[in-house]
C-alpha cells in the first residue's frame, strides 16, 4: 500500500458559523478518498451523546480522525470543537500528522452565527436561545499558525483561502 502525505484541516466554531457548509465544500472539491470527520455526526449520530468535557465521543473522533493518515490525501475534522474539552486531542492529532495540519476558527459575532443558522434547514432544530448557551466567543486553540475566519469573508473565499494556502504549502516543500 502507498502511504500518502496526509494534510489534516481543522474547522473550529460556534454553531451556524459556516464549518459543516465549509468541509462539504472541499470535501467536493478535494474528491474521492478525502476523510470527513464531523463532530456532530460521531456525537449525536454515531453515539447519541452530551457535549461534555470528556464524553466518549472526544475519543472517536481522534481515532476516525487518526484513521485517514496515511489513507487520504485530505482529512477534515469539523466541529464547534470547545477548547476546553477537546483542545488536547486536537494539539494531540497535530502531532500525529507531524504538524502537517491547518487549523481554521470561524470567528464571527453571535448576532452573524444566528443569520446564517436562520437560512439553512437545520434552522428548526434549535433556535437563538439555544445558540446563546451553547457561546463560546473566542475559543482560539492558540496553536501556531490557526487562521481567524470573519464574517466579511465568503463561503467561496473562504475554500479559495484554503485550497490557496494548501497549494502554497505543497509547491513548498
Amino acid at each position: 500500500m502507498i502511504r500518502i502525505d496526509t494534510k489534516l484541516i481543522i474547522l473550529r466554531g460556534n454553531s451556524g458559523s459556516g464549518k459543516t457548509t465549509i468541509a462539504k465544500k472541499l470535501q467536493d472539491h478535494f474528491g474521492d478518498g478525502t476523510l470527513l470527520v464531523s463532530q456532530d455526526t460521531v456525537r449525536r449520530d454515531m453515539l447519541s451523546v452530551r457535549d461534555r468535557k470528556g464524553n466518549l465521543s472526544i475519543d472517536l473522533i481522534r481515532q476516525i480522525t487518526e484513521y485517514g493518515k496515511g489513507k487520504c490525501e485530505f482529512v477534515i475534522l469539523e466541529g464547534i470543537l470547545i477548547k476546553e474539552g477537546y483542545g488536547d486531542m486536537l494539539r494531540g492529532l497535530i502531532r500525529f500528522f507531524g504538524g502537517n495540519a491547518d487549523v481554521y476558527y470561524f470567528n464571527l459575532p453571535f448576532e452573524e452565527t444566528v443569520k446564517r443558522h436562520n437560512s439553512r434547514a437545520l434552522a428548526n432544530a434549535f433556535g437563538e436561545e439555544s445558540m446563546r448557551a451553547w457561546w463560546r466567543p473566542q475559543d482560539y486553540l492558540g496553536t501556531e499558525g490557526e487562521l481567524m475566519l470573519t464574517e466579511e469573508m465568503t463561503m467561496e473565499d473562504i475554500v479559495e483561502l484554503i485550497c490557496s494556502r494548501i497549494e502554497v504549502q505543497e509547491t513548498s516543500s
